[in-house]
């Protein structure tokens, strides 16, 4: 009869991902995955085959219990008008609040885009359908805010808040002043007429 597993695997890709999401993928060690998981390197390996495996399961625990849930009043049927500005007063709340791993570290997949793991297909692959799916968000509240202004002037009001919101997430990392007053322009985009 094999063992059975002794630790919540939720718990310890929580606490994995914040490792990675802070210090990136290249730069957290094993022994840093060890003391945030409070697990030994072959349990980790056990359960994840690899540290890249275990980078895996943070990345879609990240999509799942941080992307997602944020954009939700964006992706769901009926969006309401003020989505966006929702959206956007939220993530200004969470940039400014150094107490935050977004206000001191940004975005995890962001972060990755920029680091040699992004030469790996997979997470090129993971990222593409990150930005594809923040763009829907932000086109579908485009849309709600915007109902009467043409279809090719929403689009290009959502790429501009897609653009706005990649900037502030890599900007919380180095400039959390500068990264607040970018969500703060997107606000005043979404707060303005389409026109």
């Amino acid at each position: 009869m094999g063992r059975t597993q002794g630790f919540d695997t939720d718990e310890v890709v929580r606490a994995a991902r914040s490792v990675f999401w802070e210090r990136g993928f290249e730069e957290a060690s094993v022994p840093e995955l060890e003391a945030a998981t409070g697990l030994r390197r072959s349990s980790l390996y056990h359960a994840f085959g690899s540290k890249r495996g275990l980078f895996d399961a943070a990345v879609q625990s990240y999509l799942d219990e941080v992307v997602r849930p944020r954009l939700a009043p964006l992706r769901a049927d009926g969006v309401a008008p003020d989505a966006l500005e929702g959206y956007f007063t939220g993530l200004r709340a969470a940039l400014s609040d150094a107490r935050t791993i977004s206000a001191r570290s940004g975005c995890l997949l962001l972060n990755a885009a920029a680091a040699p793991i992004a030469r790996d297909e997979a997470v090129r692959e993971v990222i593409a359908d990150y930005r594809a799916e923040l763009l829907r968000a932000m086109r579908a509240g485009a849309d709600a805010l915007w109902p009467h202004a043409a279809s090719a002037r929403r689009s290009g009001q959502a790429d501009v808040l897609v653009s706005l919101l990649v900037a502030a997430l890599v900007l919380a990392r180095v400039d959390s002043v500068q990264s607040v007053a970018t969500v703060d322009a997107a606000l005043a985009l979404v707060r303005g007429p389409a026109s």
